[in-house]
């Protein structure tokens, strides 16, 4: 459900496929991936998702901009609270793995 709050949050309008007509469209595009469609001279973004909400999510260039802006920003918090995680127990002692880099030493212990 997250992605799909992100998606509204970005601007993407929410299209429901309520009708066998849309419910068929919706089924011939890729699930869970964005493609391009022309809809005159404008490109929008669309995003299939039909086992969450059984919709379309339709968006502009800048909808899609702003989406992949916020996965990028999610992506890079993630990776910060891991490094943030990986130092945080105090009692961790790389002395108990022996060697680890090729010349025998372990960040500051010589072997």
């Amino acid at each position: 459900m997250q992605r799909e709050d992100n998606l509204a949050a970005a601007g993407f309008i929410v299209k429901p496929a309520n009708t066998l007509e849309r419910q068929q469209m919706l089924h011939r595009l890729p699930p869970h991936t964005f493609v391009q469609r022309a809809n005159g001279n404008v490109i929008h973004y669309v995003f299939a998702d039909p086992l969450v909400c059984g919709c379309l999510y339709v968006g502009t260039q800048q909808a899609y901009n702003a989406y992949k802006m916020h996965q990028q920003q999610q992506n890079l918090a993630d990776e910060q609270a891991v490094t943030a995680q990986s130092y945080a127990d105090p009692a961790w002692s790389w002395g108990a793995w022996g060697p680890v880099e090729p010349n025998g030493f372990v960040y500051g212990y010589g072997w």
